[in-house]
């Protein structure tokens, strides 16, 4: 089967993500906005979106064509009222989202509902400002389950149309993002979408320890425990992070009703090995960054992190077990200055094979991993899978 995943704002950090989940048997970056993987088993569409942090919508492929009006139309056409056969219960939607094509939306819009009134069918063209129409707009006109939003791209040559089976749980991500009790927005807080991603690029199972050193408000540990892991541990310097963790881990069990255990403790990185007893399969943190604000000493901050990182990683390497990994934040400040702690006993991952860096031009950096920011920010983000030797 051939699904089709829209990315986010990151393509690079998105499609590595899907690529360490699914590990399909091909797939195909047709743009910078959309990876066609080809599976041969059926996935949950929801289930899978929910637990992608990179991806905006899923959907499967149903017909490839030339570029050519009068195929486009016939092909749209078919698969709208093949869908509405199956019933439909009240006024039916629909919509269309293009991506890097020019399709006469306005005409095949009028001919579709012509059709659908030929039909006898009560319908509504949804249509928005952009030529694809967001997750909101999917969402909130019910298009996944009571209507249809048509998808349009090229491959190879061809128009592919497709149908969005899921879109991005985006108000989950906000309640779970600003509804959670506890918050720290002096200190920098981490969006469960990129927890979610950094958790998937570990490659891991549930049944997986995992650690947060620098657990904060508890992102990374409560994202996990939504995926079905069984046991997380999570550390900290600060007392208040600890009991912010506690509030908010408290609170994410109680809503969603989750079985996983988790085990907090307030202490430093560099003598984590003396409170962690235990052996862990994952590490997934963004620990500090730096001063986000004023002027920065950018030689100071480097030797200072560095170091910190250094440490961290000594003693991360004492509580993985053999062929652990650490998947962690680095800083990158103004987009282009990077730091280089010590990696003794372990190695970086390329985030991509190294076919995939000339024949798909991913946006990787010279020791493969990932920056992630936008221009206005001033410390950037730089994604790191490191595996022990």
């Amino acid at each position: 089967m051939q699904y089709f995943f829209v990315l986010g704002n990151n393509p690079s950090l998105s499609v590595a993500e899907i690529l360490a989940v699914l590990s399909p048997k091909s797939y195909e970056l047709t743009n910078d906005q959309i990876l066609v993987v080809d599976l041969d088993q059926s996935i949950d569409p929801q289930e899978l979106i929910a637990r992608l942090g990179g991806t905006i919508k899923i959907g499967i492929i149903k017909e490839q064509v030339t570029d050519h009006f009068p195929k486009i139309l016939e092909s749209a056409r078919g698969i709208i009222l093949a869908y509405v056969k199956n019933g439909v219960e009240g006024k039916f939607k629909f919509g269309f989202s293009v991506y890097h094509l020019k399709i006469q939306t306005k005409t095949l819009g009028m001919e579709i509902k012509k059709d659908l009134k030929q039909q006898g069918l009560s319908c509504r063209w949804v249509i928005s400002r952009d030529q694809a129409l967001s997750s909101v707009v999917v969402e909130q006109n019910k298009l996944v389950d009571k209507g249809i939003d048509l998808v349009f791209f090229g491959l190879n040559k061809k128009v592919c149309l497709g149908q969005t089976l899921a879109v991005q749980p985006f108000k989950q991500l906000s309640a779970r993002d600003y509804g959670r009790p506890a918050r720290d927005d002096h200190s920098g807080m981490l969006p469960p979408k990129l927890a979610q991603i950094m958790i998937n690029l570990s490659g891991t199972q549930p049944g997986d320890i995992l650690l947060d050193p620098f657990c904060g408000s508890g992102t990374v540990l409560s994202e996990a425990l939504l995926m079905g892991f069984e046991k997380v541990i999570g550390s900290d310097l600060s007392v208040k992070a600890i009991q912010d963790t506690l509030e908010n881990l408290e609170w994410i069990k109680g809503v969603k009703k989750i079985k996983g255990q988790y085990e907090l403790h307030q202490a430093d990185v560099s003598s984590l090995s003396k409170v962690i007893k235990k052996k862990v399969d994952i590490i997934v943190t963004e620990p500090y960054l730096g001063p986000q604000r004023g002027q920065v000493d950018f030689r100071k901050i480097t030797q200072e992190l560095e170091s910190l990182y250094s440490k961290a990683l000594q003693e991360f390497y004492k509580i993985t077990n053999d062929g652990g990994r650490v998947i962690m934040i680095w800083p990158v400040w103004l987009g282009k200055k990077t730091i280089n702690p010590k990696l003794v006993g372990w190695s970086i991952l390329p985030m991509f094979k190294k076919q995939d860096f000339a024949q798909r031009h991913f946006g990787t950096t010279e020791r493969g991993t990932i920056i992630y920011g936008r221009p206005q920010q001033k410390v950037w983000r730089e994604i790191v899978v490191l595996e022990k030797k």
